[in-house]
């Protein structure tokens, strides 16, 4: 996993951004630029979504196999065809490499295709948190946080470390020796952080549709 800080440094500064914005807002506007299509009809944007998710996939395969460019980090041949599969696709989220958004906007360009007509019950559940991606951004991290602190006093009986930083290249909190979870218990965690926050996120949801107010598109 990459981490979203980085620090660029100069003889006499040093600039800390804790996450990157920027990148994302690209990708932000693409999202309200694609959301013309859905004043085309149903088969013109199905067609639409589908041919562009592809392209968008195969893009990333062969941008990926070459590995020269799209990504700074190159996939390598592994121990076994599953971790060199696993290799391939580790790209850069933070900031997002443009192998990154191929290997993910091309799916969920052909999974909106897929649900054109009709959203699977068990996909259902989803659609809460894609009317208020704001909202559930903005609450998960404190979530998280929070599960953390409590998680780390019920292991070493103390939380200090969960609020230090001793230097700027650990923000926002100091590993305490031995931290860290297996991938099963951080699946755990990440199902449980969706479950607490889709009450909330329903009932925001709810808001957003009896009211008009201007700020709450943004939510």
């Amino acid at each position: 996993m990459h981490s979203p800080n980085f620090i660029l440094q100069s003889p006499q500064h040093s600039v800390f951004v804790v996450y990157t914005l920027i990148p994302w807002v690209g990708v932000t506007a693409v999202g309200y630029g694609l959301g013309r299509i859905y004043d085309w009809t149903s088969r013109s944007r199905r067609t639409f979504l589908l041919r562009a998710g592809l392209i968008l996939i195969a893009a990333f395969v062969v941008l990926r196999g070459i590995n020269v460019y799209g990504d700074p980090l190159r996939w390598t041949m592994q121990k076994s065809a599953l971790f060199t599969a696993l290799s391939f696709l580790n790209t850069c989220k933070y900031p997002p490499s443009l192998l990154f958004l191929l290997m993910t906007l091309g799916p969920a360009l052909v999974l909106l295709c897929v649900v054109e007509r009709k959203t699977p019950e068990l996909l259902r559940p989803a659609l809460v948190f894609g009317r208020v991606p704001m909202f559930y951004f903005l609450l998960h991290i404190p979530l998280i946080h929070l599960i953390a602190v409590g998680a780390c006093y019920a292991r070493y009986g103390h939380v200090h470390w969960m609020f230090e930083s001793p230097s700027i290249s650990q923000f926002p909190i100091t590993t305490p020796p031995g931290w860290g979870f297996s991938l099963s218990i951080v699946y755990v965690f990440w199902i449980g952080v969706v479950i607490a926050l889709y009450p909330l996120c329903r009932w925001f949801a709810a808001v957003k549709q009896r009211r008009s107010d201007t700020w709450l598109s943004y939510f």
